[in-house]
């Protein structure tokens, strides 16, 4: 009889200690583990979290009936810290920035409106209750496992005390002669506290902060510019601005990318000549990167540093003058094609659109390419047909946006015969894939990266053959991207910065920008000119005010 319960209870001491192994190293790790992919690795646990020493410390030394409420605290605590680690990952591998609690949760929305756009409605909210499940078990489980190390302490006090003080003296002296078992990486650690110090010094939405950017808003050297004098070296042209999703400065100088995107781009410049275009080319540092495209199109049309919901809602609800209120009140009409917006966009009056075309208005027939609602050729037929083709006197101003190269890259459409794109059911056919969306964060770096690279390849193929075929003397195209794809494709540490052209066939329009320094074709060299996002705005208002036109005249 002795023996079964002899091994019973050798089985149950057993259990207990992995459990308390388990609870241990978890604790462990959420106190080590860095935010970010790229250090995430086995070296970095090789440390001694002091964090860990002084709560324990401090369980050994309160009273018995105080452990219980602490432990449960320390647990939470640590819940939370493992969920914003959690974030962090998610945010840099997409964003290339960590969560911001102040200015981030806005971004829900979007997340699962492209959730539901590559994987479905449906999906997508299977997936957000899947995140709060995890996210509230996640903090239980945390919670548990400081409860059970609270346990394993106070059944071991003079033991657990000993262990304490002799990891503190290591860690101290580890400390003092900075030694390191992993290079980089030293054995004494703060990490949590660095960690919490850094995010205390990210952006909040405090009061001066606003104070302050509703004070840039309103200082605007174009505000009281009469209608007369606004863009008149641009009187009766058509001005397509367009925003090519995820083409930043990595698509021509990454070797990944550069030799196939940099070719395409070069036959596409002496196409462009031979039909009589000529074009300028510099760059731009995006407020944004690997997503957010709507900030960066309100920091270029604005002239203001949007970098957050809250700054684009401030701009959406003043009276800033905007690129589109600009052309507005000059006399354009004023369009935005915005094949990636599923319901209307509540904003666009404010921002001075006459008219804006969503995806249900653009009347597409075919098939979705993952997140992409249509191919970029359909995009610009339809623009074409519905504004362009029709042109009256009034000129027409589009801020045009090409989704195709939005992530996740696969499925690509392929170029046809302009005449044959119709209602888009000609592209049924070119939308299988053998992954779905979601896989982009499990394919292999280079198959991601192949993929990004010819996404770029056909909106650009794309923009260049809708003005070979459909370009006048009275189009003045502007293309360029909104930020840099996820550090998934182009990996940390690389420039904002996006390429930014402007192509025409009128040089009386190159000469208003002589000064501002850009280089020949499509494609911006190393040493072209850098502006931020927010510059542009005001450089080109003033390159084609009336102002200008009088001084060029008397020169």
């Amino acid at each position: 009889m002795m023996f079964p319960v002899l091994q019973r209870t050798i089985s149950g001491t057993r259990g207990m200690v992995v459990a308390d192994g388990l609870a241990c190293l978890l604790i462990l790790m959420v106190l080590l583990a860095p935010n970010e992919f790229s250090r995430l690795t086995p070296g970095a646990l090789v440390s001694i979290p002091l964090e860990a020493l002084l709560g324990a410390a401090v369980l050994l030394i309160l009273p018995r009936r105080a452990r219980p409420a602490a432990a449960t605290l320390f647990g939470l605590a640590l819940g939370v810290l493992a969920l914003m680690k959690l974030l962090d990952l998610g945010f840099l591998a997409v964003l290339a920035r960590p969560f911001n609690p102040a200015l981030d949760w806005p971004l829900l929305g979007n997340a699962m409106s492209f959730l539901a756009g590559a994987i479905g409605p449906v999906a997508a909210i299977g997936c957000l209750a899947a995140a709060v499940v995890f996210g509230t078990a996640l903090i239980i489980v945390m919670t548990r496992a400081v409860q059970r190390l609270m346990r394993l302490l106070v059944r071991h006090d003079v033991a657990a005390s000993r262990a304490v003080v002799a990891l503190a003296l290591s860690w101290l002296i580890c400390a003092l002669f900075g030694i390191q078992i992993v290079p980089g990486t030293s054995v004494a650690s703060v990490s949590s506290v660095a960690y919490l110090r850094h995010r205390s010094s990210l952006p909040s939405t405090d009061l001066q902060s606003q104070e302050e950017f509703t004070a840039n808003a309103e200082a605007d050297p174009f505000a009281n510019t009469p209608d007369d004098q606004l863009l008149t070296a641009l009187r009766g042209k058509d001005v397509l601005l367009t925003f090519v999703e995820s083409y930043g400065r990595s698509a021509i100088e990454d070797p990944e990318f550069a030799p196939q995107v940099g070719a395409m781009l070069d036959a596409g410049n002496r196409s462009l000549r031979a039909n009589g275009f000529d074009s300028r080319s510099a760059f731009v540092t995006s407020s944004t990167t690997g997503g957010g495209s709507w900030l960066a199109h309100g920091t270029l049309l604005s002239g203001l540093w949007i970098d957050s919901q809250q700054r684009y809602d401030e701009l959406a609800a003043s009276q800033r003058l905007t690129l589109t209120r600009a052309f507005h009140k000059a006399g354009w009409r004023t369009v935005g094609v915005m094949p990636g917006n599923d319901t209307p966009w509540q904003e666009s009056e404010s921002l001075g659109y006459d008219r804006v075309y969503d995806a249900q208005d653009l009347g597409y027939r075919g098939p979705r390419f993952s997140w992409a609602s249509m191919p970029d050729q359909y995009t610009l037929m339809r623009f074409e047909s519905t504004e362009h083709a029709t042109r009256t006197r009034q000129p027409v101003m589009a801020e045009i946006t090409l989704v195709s190269s939005h992530a996740p890259w696969e499925p690509i459409p392929r170029l046809i015969n302009w005449k044959d794109v119709g209602d888009g059911s000609v592209f049924d056919g070119m939308a299988p894939t053998d992954d779905p969306p979601e896989a982009i964060l499990t394919r292999k770096p280079g198959r991601v990266q192949a993929d990004y690279r010819a996404a770029i390849e056909y909106s650009l193929s794309s923009l260049i053959s809708y003005m070979n075929t459909y370009g006048d003397d009275k189009l003045v195209l502007i293309f360029l991207g909104d930020h840099q794809p996820s550090p998934i494709v182009t990996g940390y540490g690389v420039s904002r910065d996006v390429p930014i052209t402007i192509v025409t066939r009128d040089r009386a329009v190159l000469n208003r920008i002589s000064t501002w320094g850009w280089q020949d074709g499509l494609k911006p060299g190393p040493q072209a000119p850098v502006w931020r996002m927010d510059a542009f705005r005001d450089r080109f208002l003033s390159a084609f005010r009336a102002q200008t036109t009088a001084i060029s005249n008397r020169h």
